[in-house]
């Protein structure tokens, strides 16, 4: 009787074997490895559009607050943006001041700049730099907010009554 290198026995008939794997099993392996990374690195690399999309978002939801925040503060408050940044402002008695010392509403830059904006209807705001205010009733203007940059897209609209949706 034959014996492996174990000193285990062999059976009769079967073929001997190392403890190792094979060529075509170690090849599979890779193959699996590398499409796993591969999908792992264009996931990790957010596309402009995505940023683009990820800045709405995060307007969309800054200006419900500041439209929330005007109703409460039975203040003006307005939103102001150029294509490098954006701000919010609250009206005094006698100008428009920054909000400073709020961590929501402080000033931010695109994180993509420049970034064009366009206002629909013009008459929501002001063109230059642009600005959306804001007032102290319930019911505001209805308007649409596009941001672009590059070929890309993205438009924040407003139904006027505090709902704002990212399309």
């Amino acid at each position: 009787m034959t014996t492996r290198a174990r000193g285990l026995p062999r059976r009769p008939g079967s073929p001997a074997r190392g403890g190792g794997f094979t060529l075509v099993e170690i090849m599979v392996v890779m193959v699996i490895i590398g499409i796993t990374l591969g999908l792992a690195s264009l996931n990790a690399i957010p596309s402009p559009r995505q940023d683009l999309q990820k800045e709405a978002q995060r307007i969309a939801l800054l200006l419900q607050l500041a439209r929330d925040e005007a109703i409460v503060r039975n203040r003006l408050v307005a939103f102001e943006a150029t294509p490098e940044r954006y701000h919010f402002l609250v009206r005094t008695e006698t100008r428009w001041q920054p909000i400073t010392n709020d961590d929501l509403l402080r000033e931010r830059d695109f994180k993509n700049p420049p970034v064009n904006l366009l206002l629909d209807p013009i008459s929501a705001g002001t063109v230059n730099p642009l600005r959306i205010t804001f007032g102290r009733e319930p019911v505001d203007k209805p308007f649409v907010l596009t941001l672009a940059s590059g070929n890309d897209h993205v438009a924040i609209r407003a139904d006027g009554v505090g709902h704002f949706t990212v399309e």
